[in-house]
């Protein structure tokens, strides 16, 4: 626990109300998404602008004190897990919407406020935000940030940092800083360090206030459903789309389980088949529409026995929740799973799920498969029974294997999950040593001290030198003689 007067210090930063220190309220911060890994903080603050963020940091640099930053914590890769005594600065009290300028397709927030309203906020006036991850209606701006968040149609819009323009940031020493353009209105000279910052998870500073990018509505969107009898043949269709010069907004693909999954709870009436291809187009209506009947004649030539065509808003909106459900659906096909994020070339496609398919067999553990067919962005789900004793240990070690099949296919280990603490020990497999160390030294030139988000997104010789056998093995790390910048 933390000493009471940095205690009293943080409840005079923050207010009385925003401060939560006894153990059981803890709890409910000890995990984000990603429950097999927990810590109990010494403390959550919780405050309201800018200046208490500044306030808090700067307590924590002065007593040396670890910090991690939480938005809704729906984050998948333990990206903020806190480690055992810190300070974890909850974000979700500063959540208003500060200014939208629709002439210059724009819109200022706090951290606090969710993706959806974002949408919300200026769907009236004809206007989206394209970053739409599956929690969409839950995570924060914040850690959208922080993880540099993708979604379905981050295929033709782009992910998150392609969509802030500028944004506020407290440094870890507690200084409080601009990256990008302060008011989004014009590009900046000099190094982008907005684009070093988004997808950081929070080692280099807490983001306070973003500058985001708007998107005007499309004249038309269509979306369209194709079944397939085989995975391969629908994993060859959006390959064969791709390399026909088109550029849908979505390309997803669920196989058999979790389009049961799905259907069981959102009842959106898919097909039952083994693979199913969700397409969707927007743009002028004219160009829509000749590019969907290439696109159905692709599916059909592939061999797809269905395809149907949403009629009316109500139909693709029942589509995607079938589609954002996929994941919290699982629990109606396994007690226990584990949801994967890697990245493999659209091309490789077939054989990557082919392989994967006999690495299931072969581990005797289902995968369920659901993911952003379009930039190759995987979401394999390895189901297990925690009850069974040594399954949950499998699980993990299979779903690394997956990760490393990504990397071996020309791939990543993360795609919008983020590294965080459950793949940080997979980092030293997709990067050699020198790479590694390059990075840490700019995480060192924000953060000298190591106190924001710690052992979080890079191989440490303490966390990846230990094995499940007990034995401590030299990380690669150690190996090179560079450990010691950790």
């Amino acid at each position: 626990m933390l000493p009471d007067t940095v205690l009293d210090q943080l409840r005079f930063a923050v207010g009385p109300n925003g401060l939560i220190s006894e153990p059981n309220q803890l709890q409910t911060y000890e995990c984000d998404g990603l429950t097999n890994f927990r810590a109990l903080p010494g403390a959550v603050v919780l405050p309201r602008s800018t200046a208490e963020v500044q306030a808090v940091v700067r307590l924590c640099a002065q007593h040396n004190i670890p910090f991690v930053a939480r938005g809704a914590g729906t984050g998948l890769s333990g990206g903020a897990l806190p480690q055992e005594g810190c300070v974890v600065i909850s974000l979700a009290r500063m959540n208003r919407i500060l200014s939208v300028d629709l002439a210059n397709a724009r819109i200022t927030v706090e951290p606090g406020v969710t993706n959806s309203q974002v949408t919300d906020h200026v769907r009236a006036a004809g206007f989206f935000y394209a970053p739409d991850p599956s929690s969409q209606t839950v995570c924060t701006i914040g850690g959208n940030l922080a993880e540099n968040s993708g979604g379905a149609h981050c295929l033709k819009y782009g992910f998150t940092t392609t969509h802030v323009l500028g944004c506020e940031v407290v440094l870890p020493n507690g200084e409080i800083t601009c990256f990008g353009s302060p008011h989004g209105i014009v590009d900046t000279p000099g190094y982008d360090l907005a684009g070093v910052f988004i997808g950081s998870e929070g080692t280099l500073g807490i983001a306070t206030r973003a500058v985001l990018r708007i998107v005007h509505r499309p004249q038309v969107v269509q979306t369209l459903l194709a079944a397939f009898n085989e995975v391969h043949a629908a994993a060859q269709s959006v390959s064969d789309i791709i390399a026909a010069g088109m550029l849908p907004s979505a390309m997803e693909m669920m196989d058999r389980i979790s389009i049961f999954a799905s259907e069981a709870s959102v009842h959106a009436g898919y097909p039952d088949c083994e693979a199913l291809l969700l397409v969707e187009l927007d743009g002028p209506t004219a160009e829509v529409t000749t590019q969907m009947q290439q696109v159905r004649a692709i599916c059909e030539q592939n061999g797809a026995w269905e395809q149907r065509l949403a009629q009316t808003e109500k139909e693709r909106a029942l589509v995607w929740k079938g589609r954002k459900a996929a994941f919290a659906a699982m629990g109606r096909v396994s007690p226990n799973y584990i949801v994967q994020d890697g990245v493999i070339p659209r091309t490789r496609l077939p054989s990557v799920l082919e392989q994967m398919k006999r690495m299931s067999d072969a581990n005797g553990l289902r995968v369920a498969n659901v993911f952003h067919a379009g930039d190759g962005n995987l979401h394999p789900i390895v189901l297990y029974d925690g009850a069974i004793p040594g399954e949950e240990a499998r699980a993990l070690e299979f779903s690394y294997e997956i990760l490393r099949l990504c990397v071996d296919a020309g791939g990543s280990i993360t795609g919008e999950h983020g590294v965080g603490r459950e793949k940080q020990c997979e980092m030293s497999y997709m990067y050699a040593a020198p790479d590694l160390a390059t990075m840490q030294r700019v995480r060192r030139a924000f953060d000298p001290h190591n106190l924001a988000n710690p052992e979080k997104l890079f191989p440490t010789p303490r966390l990846c030198g230990e094995r499940a056998d007990g034995a401590y093995h030299p990380h690669p790390l150690e190996a090179a003689g560079i450990a010691e910048i950790f």
